[in-house]
């Protein structure tokens, strides 16, 4: 089904709006530049679609789903004029568009993000911290791709109830700064491919100083040990059969125990709307003192952040049907890359705007963000697409 322009209230059109702006100042086209010289993707000669418009464009993308390929590019075309002296920027057909991108490839954004994406939170950034930890939590989910046979060959059909789904999918894994609803470090792949192997290749990104969350699906002694090793404290939840002898009770009602090998604590509540469900919580935190097992407790579901966060990702930004453009692996792998570097635009968009009038980022709304980014904020280098007279 082809696209439509978006078209707001007054027949203006959204891309009238549309501004490379607010992605600019995340991402500067110094970065996007040294992304594109590293992973030797640069345009080594004048093109109408050079790599720099191509990178903005494949994240704009992700703000703008309902509008048609062409007309995202056609704002972009002139906000980025700037960038490039009016060296010949042209609004090119959706198959050149198509073959800019895959001249792209994935590197350049894999190296944007590993630039330019960081924890956000400040010692003043409301719920971001417990007793001095940064909270952060992992968890998976899985995106709709379109039904091509590279697709489905590369990235696997999920079983059902008859067969296998309609749709092959791919599986994300992200890392998330609960208090901004940030994700900082993502990883990607095959359906096969579990959460906990990408689990495990995020490890890279905890530092000491942070406090990580994580539920009981990913409890195992090697990941456990890996979480641990990166100096990061650890809050998860355990299954209800998980043998973990009490060594020592405490006076908060927790009990310290081990766990592959390392010393732990294990708190254990019930929630009184839950019937009867028992939690039983691992952390590193093993000073009640410090840590009490209320308060631990409570913050435990605190995690639920990054549901809420990809269901900005799917719902806000992928909208319905959420299923991605790439009809190639290729520009699939691509397509997430620039879908989560927008996500962590708006999310740095909204933290200013939180820090600056004192509030909780949680409680801006994101749709709202979505939208006052869609329209136009500021530019970091000359006008974009101006709005119509009286708009």
């Amino acid at each position: 089904m082809a696209r439509t322009r978006a078209v707001l209230s007054g027949g203006v059109r959204l891309s009238d709006y549309l501004s490379v702006g607010v992605i600019a100042r995340v991402f500067p086209l110094r970065a996007v530049r040294a992304a594109l010289e590293q992973s030797e993707r640069s345009s080594r000669r004048r093109r109408a679609l050079p790599a720099e418009a191509m990178v903005y464009y494949v994240i704009a993308q992700a703000l703008f789903r309902s509008a048609s390929a062409r007309e995202v590019l056609r704002c972009l075309v002139d906000g980025l004029r700037w960038a490039h002296s009016g060296a010949g920027l042209q609004v090119a057909s959706k198959g050149a568009i198509s073959r800019a991108r895959t001249r792209l490839g994935t590197r350049p954004f894999e190296l944007l993000r590993e630039g330019s994406v960081q924890v956000l939170a400040e010692s003043g950034t409301r719920r971001a911290w417990y007793r001095g930890l940064r909270l952060v939590a992992y968890d998976g989910t899985t995106l709709d791709l379109p039904d091509e046979e590279r697709n489905r060959e590369e990235f696997g059909l999920p079983g059902a109830g008859r067969g296998q789904a309609g749709f092959p999918k791919a599986r994300v894994t992200a890392l998330l700064e609960l208090g901004t609803r940030a994700a900082f470090a993502w990883e990607h792949g095959p359906y096969r491919e579990s959460e906990r192997k990408q689990a495990e290749r995020l490890h890279r990104h905890l530092r000491p100083g942070m406090l990580l969350l994580a539920d009981r699906g990913y409890l195992g002694a090697a990941l456990w040990r890996s979480a641990v090793r990166s100096g990061a404290d650890l809050l998860w939840r355990v299954r209800a059969d998980t043998q973990l002898p009490p060594s020592q009770v405490l006076a908060d009602g927790s009990f310290l125990s081990s766990f592959a090998g390392a010393p732990a604590r294990v708190v254990e509540y019930m929630l009184r709307e839950a019937d009867g469900e028992l939690y039983r919580l691992l952390t590193t935190l093993r000073d009640p003192q410090a840590a009490p097992a209320a308060e631990l407790a409570a913050l435990y579901h605190e995690r639920w952040e990054i549901e809420t966060a990809y269901d900005e990702i799917k719902t806000h930004l992928l909208g319905r049907p959420a299923i991605l453009r790439g009809k190639k692996p290729q520009l699939v792998r691509q397509e997430i890359e620039g879908l989560m570097l927008a996500h962590y635009a708006v999310r740095r968009f909204l933290h200013e705007a939180a820090r600056q009038a004192d509030q909780d980022p949680d409680r801006l709304s994101f749709l709202h963000a979505v939208q006052v980014v869609r329209r136009r904020i500021q530019n970091p280098g000359a006008p974009p697409c101006a709005p119509p007279a009286g708009a």
